[in-house]
């Protein structure tokens, strides 16, 4: 797969990246290019930037020096974090407490990119973080939870591994991310809030175009006319109520 940088809107690009497991499948990855309404641009994640699309975001951003923060949202994305600084050295760092326990030594802000207080900072974003499962699960492997983004100028949702999207038959489409049934956390009421979450989260997205997904591929404003993003995620929450029934069943 070959880098590419895709004009999902006004003043948002996502850049698809390549990511291989065991250095044979390649599943893909993004980061996305965002431009503030003072002219000045944001990173939503971290990509190692080579060739026409490095020289493409490059000229968008007064080669680089445009850039004025890298905002890493899922605490698992972290293979790109330290090139992805070096590449923008003058960009504000900001990331996940795992981030910066993997990568001590980088100038990293104060301000989480899962608090509060990073959301009050890029107010042209709605952030919203997963609630009734683990932010930074224990095992390595499940990597559901992420902070999601939406640019509410460009109507597009910026999202890592807790949404995907594919087009295969039967099983592609919107889809909440397999591991949900090992990252709810066991105790009471954990399910119900994750429930909840999503059909806020989907109203949420009532104007949101344009989906940006890691590992899959963008569904942009022209393939969603007969279902909607909101539409599409209270279908995924559908598809997944028989796992949030046998959490409730098991820890209430």
């Amino acid at each position: 797969m070959s880098d590419s940088l895709i004009h999902v809107a006004d003043d948002f690009w996502n850049i698809r990246g390549s990511f291989k497991i065991f250095k044979v499948v390649d599943i893909g990855t993004h980061a996305s290019l965002v431009r503030r309404a003072n002219g000045r641009f944001v990173l939503l994640d971290a990509y190692t930037l080579s060739g026409e699309t490095e020289q493409q975001v490059r000229d968008l951003t007064d080669g680089g020096a445009a850039v004025d923060a890298i905002l890493n949202l899922h605490p698992f994305h972290t293979i790109h974090v330290r090139r992805s600084h070096e590449q923008f050295p003058q960009a504000r760092l900001y990331g996940t407490t795992r981030h910066i326990a993997k990568a001590p030594d980088l100038p990293w802000q104060p301000e989480h990119t899962d608090s509060p207080a990073l959301h009050a900072l890029f107010d042209e974003f709605t952030f919203t973080v997963p609630r009734g499962v683990d932010f930074i699960s224990s095992n390595e492997n499940v990597h559901f939870s992420s902070v999601l983004a939406i640019h509410n100028a460009s109507r597009t949702l910026h999202v890592d591994d807790t949404l995907m999207h594919t087009q295969l038959p039967v099983v592609g489409g919107v889809r909440f991310h397999p591991t949900l049934n090992k990252a709810l956390q066991p105790r009471a009421g954990a399910a119900s809030e994750f429930r909840e979450w999503a059909k806020q989260f989907a109203e949420q997205c009532a104007d949101v175009d344009n989906l940006c997904a890691a590992h899959t591929r963008a569904l942009l404003k022209a393939d969603t006319q007969s279902n909607t993003i909101s539409a599409r995620i209270l279908d995924a929450l559908e598809r997944v109520e028989g796992v949030l029934q046998a959490h409730e069943k098991r820890h209430g």
